[in-house]
């Protein structure tokens, strides 16, 4: 996590009880990818942060899938940051009156360890992750990258809340 890698966007907003961040806050880490599953997951974490007024860190491992899928194209570095932008938006729209403060970070990096870093830095009660269940291609993304979830639960110092997203048929 490098500063020059660190894309990381904070906004953070006094709760309604007029409790700020600082000494005893509640933090929760939420790994975002812009899926369906992680939609959910923000769902699920935001309504757990405001039940626990606690502050909630997004974190979103830049990785290829942000790209075009041909790096040929002479726009391909534009496509990729307009996609970024695009999310970052997508979570300041989904968290707009989430008021018990929250922060949104892009890493390149490994998403397991870039979890558990963040974790172990804000001292996070809790890191959260979807996960998809079937789908086209899901097995072979997980064969190729492995599986987030599982790395979490055996590198996390914190307990890990796997959130299920199944897609209605």
């Amino acid at each position: 996590m490098s500063d020059e890698d660190d894309r990381a966007t904070t906004h953070l907003r006094a709760s309604d009880s007029g409790v700020t961040a600082g000494a005893g806050t509640v933090h929760l880490v939420l790994g975002y990818d812009a899926s369906p599953a992680s939609q959910n997951a923000l769902t699920v974490a935001a309504d757990l942060a405001r039940r626990l007024q606690a502050q909630l860190h997004v974190v979103h491992a830049i990785a290829m899938t942000d790209y075009p899928i041909d790096p040929d194209e002479a726009d391909w570095e534009e496509k990729g940051s307009l996609a970024l932008a695009a999310e970052r938006e997508a979570i300041e729209v989904a968290l707009q009156f989430h008021s018990t403060g929250w922060t949104y970070h892009e890493w390149r990096g490994d998403p397991a360890q870039l979890l558990c870093q963040l974790a172990d830095a804000r001292e996070a009660i809790m890191v959260i992750v979807g996960i998809h269940h079937g789908g086209r291609g899901a097995g072979l993304h997980r064969l190729m990258t492995g599986s987030v979830s599982r790395r979490l639960t055996e590198q996390a110092h914190c307990p890990v809340l796997v959130v299920p997203f199944r897609e209605h048929r």
